[in-house]
């Protein structure tokens, strides 16, 4: 067998508006824009990165904002929640720093011994405040105090459609069950960081439909290509169907949708968002990867510009 899967490298969601999708993320909740480029299979929409100083695995959160598109619908072979870690103590700054911004938010509730903020960005994806310690350093660039600022991922929630059958597939990862309680049973990784995998079993649930608002993928963390094949090898002897590698230019991925419903990625740790820009100016221009940069001008003119430029 491989060696087990530490956590998770990264979040990718979809968004509507890009400009809100920058404002809510870096503005709203202090974290940095790390890179800006295209969707490598759609270049008419942006991939936006969000993350800490350096886009460290375990605290990307991604977005694919394809603009006035439909709204998705959060159910049944979905990620239904993401979740980050801020410290103790932190979730009454937080509540009133979304209060401030007009952002919608439920009471706080009890998790596994852990207090939980749940609320919804500005396309009402589902996301988490969770208490808790973790080895990131935050992103000191913006207007959140460094004591109660967002440390990375503390996981993400599936709303399975066969919630056995996702578990089996985690176990294979390496992820073990930890504890249970009414319909959720939580599973934790190797490692120290973004370790943390609710699976939710929930047959009233509707069919979740992909669009704005929803996770498009889950992706976990390999330390590189040996790895990585290694995993796809087994993998694809347990029946699951992986891709090729891909090269998303930032670190390589495969993917297979687990029989839950949900897209999940294996991505590697390196070369990381400083592969083609210094870590002082990451996400202050448009990336492109070197296969794209021949159509540059015809990307540039389909995208809508963002302030940030």
């Amino acid at each position: 067998m491989p060696e087990p899967i530490s956590g998770l490298h990264h979040v990718t969601a979809i968004a509507s508006d890009p400009e809100e999708n920058v404002d809510f993320y870096t503005d709203v909740l202090g974290l940095r824009l790390v890179k800006k480029t295209v969707n490598f299979d759609d270049v008419t929409t942006y991939h936006l990165y969000y993350g800490d100083e350096v886009g460290s695995p375990g605290t990307i959160l991604t977005f694919f904002p394809f603009g006035a598109g439909h709204r998705g619908s959060v159910g049944r072979g979905q990620t239904s929640a993401t979740a980050f870690v801020v410290p103790e103590g932190s979730l009454k700054y937080w509540a009133d720093r979304l209060d401030d911004h007009g952002v919608e938010y439920d009471a706080v509730e009890e998790r596994f011994e852990e207090r939980v903020l749940p609320f919804y960005d500005h396309d009402g994806q589902p996301l988490e405040l969770v208490t808790g310690a973790v080895d990131i350093d935050p992103w000191d660039g913006s207007d959140v105090p460094v004591e109660h600022a967002i440390r990375g991922f503390h996981g993400v929630t599936l709303l399975s459609a066969d919630a056995e059958a996702t578990a089996d597939v985690l176990e294979t990862m390496g992820y073990e069950r930890l504890k249970e309680t009414g319909h959720r049973t939580r599973f934790v990784g190797a490692g120290d960081r973004a370790s943390f995998v609710d699976v939710l079993d929930d047959p009233e649930a509707s069919a979740g439909m992909q669009g704005a608002g929803t996770v498009h993928h889950v992706a976990f963390r390999v330390p590189d290509d040996d790895a990585q094949m290694a995993w796809r090898e087994e993998l694809a002897e347990r029946g699951l169907r992986v891709t090729p590698q891909k090269d998303r230019r930032y670190f390589r991925s495969i993917y297979f949708r687990e029989p839950g419903g949900v897209l999940f990625e294996f991505a590697t740790d390196g070369p990381g968002f400083d592969a083609d820009e210094p870590v002082a100016e990451l996400g202050s221009e448009l990336k492109l990867p070197p296969w794209l940069e021949a159509d540059r001008e015809t990307i540039e003119r389909s995208l809508p510009p963002l302030s940030a430029e």
